[in-house]
């Protein structure tokens, strides 16, 4: 036991031992008592002077305390911090802190209806006064006030609590607080209706008139509403027991306007179940539209016989207890709710759903002025039932934790440096308002940003296991939400929640049948009880409740999980290369979330499916524009011994990052080992776009390239597509436009839009390279709506930085400046920081070597890469980095960098030779303009005409050869 220190009333210490502790000298002993008061908070020297010597404080009062101090600290652990001092002690004791915690707890049990535990909180509470509270401390009037009137209020309390008790209180001991605090209103109602409790209904009206004439004497005012209503109730002598209203809220409404006025405008309805999984606030959305109902807790009724007598006893129509009243209770209560128009709140009925629903029925059929608002996580199943679904909050999440939030720390709010970590927060625990409040509750040990870490590291229910300890067992913690409903299951419906907690993101009906070996009659039996959610093609579970079943599932349901969605991808990879490429690009956008599940689960617990589900998921991927996200798992799968062989390893190699030299030269051989079409096909197809052409011969990538094997529309078509691009990079456009426009109306006559994508992009590319500025934007406007279309992110960061450019020739800043903003904002939301943006938006340096720095060194990269290191000045470098590409387009844009740098009449020649290495001027270039004005002002007109075209006149390998 450690020190426990008694000031309410004079000072009393008691020692770990049990034994008193004396604490000498008045000053001493007022300085215990006020560290005490603020106990485990340091205390300002400033405020103990003022509290131990008020307006007269000695010559040396710092010293004076220190001295204080001193003595203290042979009894007592006090600590100083710099600028004041701490009592090292457990607040709960002091007994004023154990006071007011114990008055606070012992309101709101007061508020939810729990009178017999109200009662015996509040008597321990104002047991703990031995006489006036802060007798030792001088200077302490004003908390001496406070704790008084928190006593009297604790007392207040107390009474009504026992008066709600069969036992009921003391009318002496009211009669003496009367007495002693004659214009409190509330001790006279309590006084009144404690005689009238116990039949002395006169004593009780003359009460009333005194307490009438002495505020009419003494304030000149008449009796509160309050306590009029208590008169004009004892004098229709109503001694009825009392209904049970609809429990007192602790804390505000927030958020469910779109419900509560759904409820509203089902006023006709005679039965509204409002359902949904548990924490969802079903019980406070009745309450809080139900404010004058009558209010029935059936949670604690587990027997379906008992529910008619559980109404009964809401009703004030039998004693206490579940024993039945004589007399049939179901006739009991028809005869009592004929009588008048009334409104039940039937809730939790979900264990009890069959007995709730038998007896509903009868009652609405016997008692036409009678309507009822049931909470369940299951509908009572009766016809004329108006069901009312809650879902997860939406943006009024945030605003929830955020008042939440405030009433654990004071002055918390939500702003733009933790909104998002809050946002975090609330998804964590699907938005659900109980959830909500068991997270905000941790904010006493955690700061936002820890408690969003925690829960994406630990997950929901390790952290929020615990909530308010008056609270009903099921709404404690996050585990007791979810088992409330898990133990109400059949073992049948149990197996198949097990096993549908395998999906990630929701699952169609066929998935669900083939994964959890079911039916859809058990799959309707979950939707019934909120264990599952579906929206009449889908189903899905709330994560925290997909989590908690998860820890449920057998091992063999994520291996049919996986089966199931390989056989989907494998089906699928055919259609997303013809018309119908939409439709199956969106079908598997509905179940990505399942396919990468599958991905993951298969690295380590098969394989083979993980190589499959690569391959067969590589066009999706890149169409959709999340080739990215399969990285992690194809690095993992390459690392498992024994699968490096077949169109599937080439899969993963090509979507693992980092690159590693070995694996890719063992691709390189697979696909040239081809001896047939491949199965496919988009596989081979990314290897090109990120390996470059197959031989690698240098400055010769069309006469290298490799056709793709296969002889069906489509191949033959990316055939031709990688052709034409070729041809455009290597200094031939106007064969490789013609090319381009073939490729185009092949791809238009299959409905592939990826591919026409794809070539209306390179088209628009050579059209901004001859000045044909509106063709241009044209084209790229019709290739951006394609890739927007599905969704490919990255691909629109290359049109929109490709258009920008051309914007910028054009002399269109803004409008470049808006493309590449654009592009900023979908490549970060790909998850990348693309390096032709940086370069784009760079303004100074170190943003052109923060680009460099995230521009790759490899086939893809090297592009960019040079541009970046010309716009830095690095002109050796960039022609450097552009030798290593294969295109004579990359080492043309280096060339024209490098001549402006070089003396007027080498730079004339070197623009001529980037105009014989790319087959064509770049129209309105800045750096091509600008090189060029500044070499025709040293040379003159003719002699620059002379040499820009003696160099244009080269053949591309003479142009390589002159260069430096």
């Amino acid at each position: 036991m450690s020190v426990r220190i008694g000031i309410l009333g004079s000072l009393e210490v008691t020692g770990a031992n049990g034994a008193p502790v004396t604490v000498g000298g008045p000053r001493p002993r007022a300085l215990l008592v006020l560290l005490a008061l603020n106990a485990n908070r340091v205390v300002g020297v400033d405020a103990i002077i003022a509290a131990q010597y008020g307006d007269e404080p000695p010559t040396d009062p710092a010293g004076a305390v220190q001295a204080h101090v001193s003595r203290l600290r042979r009894s007592v652990a006090v600590e100083y911090d710099g600028v004041g001092y701490r009592l090292a002690v457990d607040p709960d004791d002091v007994d004023a802190l154990r006071f007011e915690r114990l008055a606070g707890e012992g309101r709101r049990l007061l508020a939810a209806g729990g009178h017999d535990k109200a009662a015996a909180v509040l008597r321990e509470a104002v047991g703990l006064w031995r006489g006036p509270a802060l007798a030792d401390l001088p200077h302490g009037s004003a908390q001496a006030a406070r704790l008084a009137e928190l006593r009297l209020g604790a007392l207040e309390d107390l009474v009504d609590a026992e008066l709600a008790l069969p036992e009921g209180t003391s009318v002496a001991e009211l009669r003496s607080l009367v007495a002693a605090n004659p214009l409190r209103e509330r001790l006279r109602g309590q006084l009144m209706r404690a005689l009238h409790a116990t039949g002395r209904q006169a004593e009780a009206l003359a009460a009333y008139e005194d307490t009438r004439r002495l505020l009419a004497d003494e304030l000149g005012a008449d009796p509160s509403p309050e306590l009029s209503a208590t008169h004009l109730a004892i004098l229709r002598a109503d001694r009825s027991p009392r209904r049970v209203g609809v429990p007192a809220q602790l804390t505000s409404f927030v958020g469910r306007a779109e419900e509560m006025a759904r409820l509203r405008g089902l006023a006709s309805a005679r039965l509204v179940t409002v359902l949904g999984p548990g924490g969802t606030g079903k019980t406070r959305l009745a309450c809080e539209f139900a404010r004058d109902a009558c209010f029935v807790d059936l949670s604690p009724v587990e027997d379906g016989d008992l529910v008619p007598h559980a109404v009964l006893g809401a009703l004030g129509l039998r004693e206490s207890g579940f024993v039945p009243s004589a007399g049939d209770p179901v006739r009991r209560l028809v005869s009592s709710l004929d009588r008048q128009s009334s409104t039940l709140v039937l809730d939790n009925c979900e264990q009890v759903v069959d007995a709730v629903a038998g007896l509903v029925r009868t009652l609405l059929g016997a008692c036409p002025g009678l309507s009822v608002i049931a909470t369940s996580r299951e509908p009572l199943g009766l016809t004329g039932e108006t069901l009312l679904p809650l879902a997860p909050l939406g943006a009024d999440a945030v605003r929830l934790f955020a008042d939440r939030a405030a009433a654990v720390r004071p002055g918390f709010a939500v702003t733009d440096a933790n909104r998002a970590d809050v946002a975090a927060i609330c998804a964590a625990v699907d938005r659900l308002p109980l959830a909500i409040e068991l997270a905000a509750a941790r904010l006493r040990q955690f700061t936002v940003a820890e408690l969003s870490s925690r829960l994406a590291s630990d997950g929901p229910f390790r952290l929020l296991s615990r909530g308010d300890r008056t609270a009903a067992a099921r709404h404690r913690t996050l585990t007791a939400v979810v088992e409330w409903s898990w133990d109400l299951l059949t073992p049948a419906e149990r197996a198949v929640a097990a096993r549908f907690s395998v999906f990630a993101g929701g699952a169609s009906l066929a998935a669900v049948e083939a994964v959890c070996e079911t039916t859809d009659d058990v799959l309707a039996d979950l939707v019934d009880r909120s264990l599952v959610e579906t929206d009449g093609r889908r189903y899905r579970m709330l994560e925290t409740i997909r989590l908690f079943c998860a820890a449920r599932a057998p091992e063999d349901a994520r291996a049919a999980h996986a089966r199931y969605y390989l056989a989907l991808a494998e089906r699928a990879d055919p259609h997303l290369r013809r018309a119908e490429q939409l439709d199956w690009l969106a079908t598997l956008s509905a179940d990505h979330d399942n396919l990468m599940a599958a991905l993951r689960w298969s690295v380590l617990g098969d394989p083979a499916t993980g190589y499959r589900l690569v391959a067969a998921l590589t066009a999706y991927w890149w169409l959709s524009g999340r080739h990215s996200q399969a990285s992690e798992s194809a690095m993992r799968l390459l690392a498992v011994p024994g699968f490096a062989d077949g169109e599937e390893y080439v899969a993963c190699v090509v979507h693992a990052v980092p690159r590693q030299l070995s694996h890719w030269t063992r691709a390189r051989e697979i696909l040239r080992g081809l001896d047939g079409p491949p199965r496919f096909p988009f596989v081979p197809t990314v290897w090109g776009m990120t390996a470059g052409p197959w031989a690698g011969a240098p400055w010769d990538p069309v006469d290298s390239m490799e056709a793709l094997p296969g002889t069906d529309p489509w191949t033959m078509a990316l055939n031709r597509l990688s052709m034409g691009i070729m041809l455009v990079l290597d200094g031939r456009p106007a064969p490789g436009e013609a090319e381009l426009l073939d490729v185009l109306a092949t791809f238009r006559a299959l409905g592939e839009r990826w591919g026409m994508a794809q070539a209306l992009d390179w088209l628009a590319e050579v059209a901004g390279w001859r000045g044909e500025w509106e063709r241009a934007l044209s084209l790229w406007a019709e290739s951006l709506g394609y890739y927007e279309r599905f969704g490919a992110l990255e691909e629109c960061v290359d049109v929109l930085c490709r258009r920008a450019d051309s914007l910028m020739r054009q002399g269109d800043s803004p409008g470049a400046h808006a493309d590449l903003l654009r592009a900023g904002e979908l490549s970060r939301r790909a998850g990348q920081e693309a390096p032709a943006v940086l370069l784009g938006l760079a303004r100074s340096p170190e943003d052109l070597a923060e680009a460099l720095a995230a521009a790759r060194d490899d086939f893809g990269g090297t592009p960019v890469r040079a541009r970046i290191l010309t716009a830095l000045g690095r002109h050796e470098e960039a022609m450097t980095a552009a030798r290593t590409s294969p295109f004579v387009a990359t080492l043309a844009a280096a060339v024209e960098g490098l001549a402006s740098t070089a003396h007027a009449e080498r730079a004339a020649f070197l623009l001529g030779s980037a105009v014989a290495l790319r087959g064509t001027a770049v129209a309105g270039d800045p750096l091509v303009t600008a090189t060029a004005a500044r070499a025709t002002a040293e040379l003159g007109t003719e002699a620059f005409a002379a040499a820009y075209a003696h160099g244009a006149r080269q053949t591309r390998d003479e142009a390589l050869a002159e260069l430096p």
